[in-house]
C-alpha cells in the first residue's frame, strides 16, 4: 500500500482561524502489540492547569476503539492536506515498530491527545495530537515524556522528529524539551514547506 509523504508533521495549529496556541503534531507510523516489558504508563494519574481549565488524565496504550476518536481529532488539529484519510492513520497506527499512547481524561474517560513513535537505535516521534481544551496543560508534555521513556526502555540511544520551517511554536515546543536542529529537509510536505528535523540523545539508553 503506497503511504503519503506527510511524515513527521508537528503543528500548533495553524489553519486559518484558529492561531497557533495548539499543541499539535509531528506524523506518520504506527503502534506494535504491548509486551510484559513495555513500562505501565496507564497506572501514572497527571494533573495539568494552565490558560485552561485544569484536567487530570493518564497515559494509556492505544485501543482499537480509540480509532474514531483519534481520527476525529486529528482532523480537528489539522487542515486538508496535513491531517490524515482514515486508511492513511490505520496504516500509521499499523506500522511495524511503533506504538501509540492516549491520554485520557480521569472524569470522562475521553481521550484528550495522542502520540505515536517508533523505535529503532534512533526512536521517531511521528505524531503529537492535543483537543483543543486541554492545550497548555502539560498534555503534549506528558505524552512526550512518557513516548521517550517507552523509547528509551526500548534501547534507542535518541529520538528525531520533523517539523514545518515556518511553526515557531512547535519548535519551541521540541527545543524546551530537549530537542536540537540537526538539518533542513527541502520540500518535506505535500505544499513545498521544508521541514527541520530535530534530535534528543536519550540518556540512559
Amino acid at each position: 500500500m503506497e503511504i503519503s509523504p506527510q511524515i513527521g508533521k508537528f503543528l500548533l495549529a495553524t489553519r486559518p482561524g484558529c492561531g497557533k496556541s495548539a499543541e499539535c503534531r509531528t506524523t506518520a507510523f504506527g503502534r506494535r502489540p504491548m509486551t510484559d516489558k513495555d513500562p505501565p504508563h496507564a497506572a501514572k494519574t497527571i494533573c495539568g492547569s494552565g490558560y485552561n481549565t485544569a484536567v487530570s488524565f493518564v497515559i494509556r496504550d492505544f485501543e482499537p476503539e480509540d480509532f474514531e476518536t483519534l481520527w476525529r481529532m486529528d482532523q480537528e488539529c489539522f487542515p486538508p492536506g496535513i491531517s490524515y484519510s482514515k486508511r492513511e492513520l490505520r496504516a500509521y497506527l499499523g506500522y511495524r515498530g511503533a506504538f501509540t499512547l492516549v491520554a485520557v481524561d480521569t472524569d470522562s474517560s475521553e481521550p484528550q491527545g495522542f502520540i505515536v513513535a517508533k523505535g529503532g537505535n534512533t526512536g521517531h516521534i511521528i505524531t503529537i495530537d492535543v483537543v483543543a481544551g486541554a492545550r497548555r496543560l502539560g498534555v503534549g508534555s506528558a505524552l512526550i515524556n512518557a513516548a521517550e521513556e517507552r523509547l528509551r526502555a526500548k534501547g534507542c540511544r535518541a529520538v528525531d522528529l520533523e517539523t514545518a520551517v515556518d511553526n515557531l511554536g512547535a519548535l519551541s515546543f521540541y527545543k524546551r524539551h530537549g530537542y536540537s536542529v540537526i538539518r533542513t529537509w527541502p520540500r518535506y510536505y505535500s505544499n513545498g514547506v521544508d521541514a527541520l528535523v530535530l534530535e534528543k540523545l536519550l540518556n540512559g539508553a
